[in-house]
């Protein structure tokens, strides 16, 4: 009589699957999911523990919903020009007929750059378009041109928001890239054998299909500017009052502290990168949906 083995309910496969996975399971609990938890959490209790929505009422006075205002406005601007200027580089070394070693060479690049953030990128703006910068002495000096004497200054809306596109500029070629790849030929020769100009083809076949993928990648710019805090409190310090400056004072500053309202300025930007994200996840399904 032979007796049934019985399987185990977890495979020795199984078993080491998880177990490679772990490290990031791991990893995103306790850098992630229980920070996000414990900023959720505190943005409903005051300073002895105890739930209250003071906090949530703090986020629409004057002077917080004008920091959420100027961060909206420069997350906007820098995802815009972004979007656009990247959008062009992209197209013009995949379907301009540029030589292959320019599209290597800008895909590197922009692999460092749209990492490049923080101290780093403060200081190489303030050294080349500073008041005393190289950009802005060659232009007075060799040119004549005072740069500064337009109104223009590094410390400003538009100081940051040119700052800031130094990163969203590679991240879009980065993302873009593979969706301008993904056009193929026979939809051009297609549109060609029914007659369709250049400019019908982007304008009705084209575009509409890279249009989930173009939306996506604009809304994780806006989401990757919104959450920035590093480039701005090195470029501008705290004279700057974007949201996550104003949490970083509520949080550590000697004056504004304030770490519940700390809390809620940070439920209020999870709520706002989490919808953008969600968008652009929901958008890169469609644009993949597309050119399968």
């Amino acid at each position: 009589m032979t007796v049934a083995r019985s399987r185990p309910l977890i495979s020795r496969k199984t078993m080491i699957d998880w177990l490679g996975v772990s490290p990031f399971i791991v990893f995103s609990v306790m850098f992630l999911i229980a920070p996000t938890l414990y900023l959720v959490t505190g943005a409903f209790l005051n300073a002895e523990g105890h739930f209250t929505l003071e906090n949530i009422a703090g986020l629409f006075t004057p002077k917080i919903l004008a920091s959420y205002s100027i961060s909206l406005k420069i997350s906007l601007a820098s995802a815009l020009g972004g979007a656009l200027i990247g959008f062009f580089l992209a197209w013009a070394v995949v379907l301009g007929g540029l030589p292959g070693w320019i599209r290597s060479a800008l895909l590197t690049f922009s692999g460092v750059a749209s990492n490049f953030a923080g101290v780093p990128l403060a200081f190489a703006f303030l050294a080349t378009l500073g008041r005393t910068g190289l950009v802005t002495v060659i232009l007075r000096d060799a040119f004549g041109f005072n740069l500064y004497a337009t109104g223009f200054n590094l410390l400003s809306f538009l100081g940051l928001t040119l700052t800031y596109m130094y990163f969203q500029i590679p991240l879009m070629v980065l993302i873009i890239t593979p969706a301008l790849d993904g056009l193929k030929k026979e939809w051009r020769e297609a549109a060609e054998i029914l007659g369709a100009s250049n400019a019908q083809y982007w304008t009705r076949v084209a575009l509409p299909i890279l249009f989930p993928s173009i939306l996506g990648t604009f809304l994780l710019l806006f989401a990757n500017a919104f959450g920035a805090i590093a480039t701005a409190y090195s470029l501008t310090g705290s004279t700057f009052n974007i949201v996550p400056i104003q949490l970083y004072a509520q949080i550590r500053g000697d004056v504004l502290h304030n770490p519940n309202l700390g809390y809620a300025l940070a439920l209020g930007m999870i709520v706002i990168t989490g919808v953008s994200n969600l968008i652009y996840i929901w958008m890169r399904m469609r644009a993949e949906r597309w050119q399968k």
